[in-house]
């Protein structure tokens, strides 16, 4: 099938995570060097980001400290993202892609203040989804099933872009999709030299090689 939506995944692949890392380093105590640390280590390991507030906090509670955060500081970004957080590709790569024709979809794991931020953005987006929103989180397949949905195509008609391995390349396979793996961030830079990797249709190194990527695929799926 033809490739005639692109959907994207947010943090790291349009968000410029090191700002929220950082943060919480700050709010956690510890150094930015040792938080960055502990974070890429529970990448390395296929392990939850959230195993490193245990281990740099046992017994840690993030739900409360969220909460006792934004008590705290009500009008800070604390964990959340602006514009100043998109990757410098961003606009210009999506914008290339819809003035290509491709639709273009934004759709992560997220909660519904990032909805509302990534809104203000104004990107070049025909669509933007978060997982609290729809109720459903990757690499659940009801989640990609949504994607289709909204993007109203084949699963093959859509290419699914995001810079992890197991919760994005493989469960969007799995749905029908096309993939492309984002070196990018620590999970991208990781998962992108492991041997499976190799399962996703191409590895691009930035957003700007998702349009290219998309008139290869659709090159060498003509008859």
């Amino acid at each position: 099938m033809v490739v005639r939506a692109v959907v994207f995944d947010v943090g790291e692949t349009l968000i410029d995570e090191t700002r929220i890392w950082s943060r919480w380093a700050d709010r956690l105590g510890v150094t930015r060097l040792t938080f960055m640390g502990v974070l890429g280590g529970m990448a390395a390991l296929d392990r939850s980001h959230r195993d490193s507030f245990q281990i740099l906090r046992p017994g840690f509670d993030l739900e409360a400290e969220i909460a006792a955060w934004e008590r705290d500081e009500p009008e800070s970004l604390r964990n959340h993202f602006d514009a100043d957080d998109l990757y410098p590709d961003v606009r210009e790569a999506l914008d290339g892609l819809r003035q290509a024709g491709v639709q273009v979809v934004i759709a992560g794991n997220q909660p519904t203040r990032a909805y509302d931020a990534l809104v203000a953005m104004d990107l070049p987006a025909d669509s933007i989804h978060t997982s609290d929103g729809w109720g459903v989180a990757k690499p659940a397949p009801e989640f990609f099933a949504k994607v289709a949905a909204v993007a109203g195509r084949e699963p093959g008609e859509i290419l699914y872009v995001g810079d992890r391995f197991d919760n994005d390349v493989l469960p969007a396979a799995r749905a029908g999709m096309r993939t492309a793996l984002l070196r990018r961030g620590p999970w991208g830079h990781l998962h992108a030299d492991r041997p499976e990797a190799a399962a996703a249709d191409v590895i691009i190194d930035d957003l700007y090689g998702v349009l290219p990527a998309v008139r290869a695929l659709n090159e060498a799926g003509r008859p």
